[in-house]
């Protein structure tokens, strides 16, 4: 099972191998959103760095930004999120992910939260 860790702006990023990283939204984000209309995304090869607004997500109710959680070059996008970008809220961990990047897999260091430091997180939210 891989590890998935997570941004105060409740981006995930779970690490798939040597130097691949893929990035979604996370359950509380969806939720939060509503229904997800349409993703706006980085074209591949681009290089983003850990902070930075990378793309849009657009809901029924609102427009947000993602926010990269780690920096890295861009490598694929789920291209299904055009047709379905709804992906995101049925399964924004499986088969509503967004993009992978090509990094350093450190991300225990990178100031991301593990899974129960960000179940604390969110609490902390309410």
């Amino acid at each position: 099972m891989s590890t998935i860790y997570y941004s105060a702006e409740h981006v995930w990023a779970r690490i798939e191998d040597d130097d691949t990283v893929t990035i979604g939204i996370s359950e509380y984000a969806q939720g939060e959103l509503g229904d997800v209309v349409y993703v706006e995304l980085p074209a591949p090869g681009r290089a983003v760095a850990a902070g930075e607004e990378i793309g849009t997500i657009e809901s029924v109710k609102t427009t947000s930004a993602l926010i990269a959680p780690i920096s890295g070059e861009v490598t694929a996008l789920n291209n299904a999120l055009e047709d379905e970008p709804e992906l995101v809220n049925s399964s924004p961990r499986d088969d509503g992910w967004m993009l992978r990047l090509r990094a350093a897999p450190v991300l225990s260091d990178s100031g991301l939260m593990d899974e129960a430091a960000y179940e604390e997180y969110i609490e902390s939210l309410s």
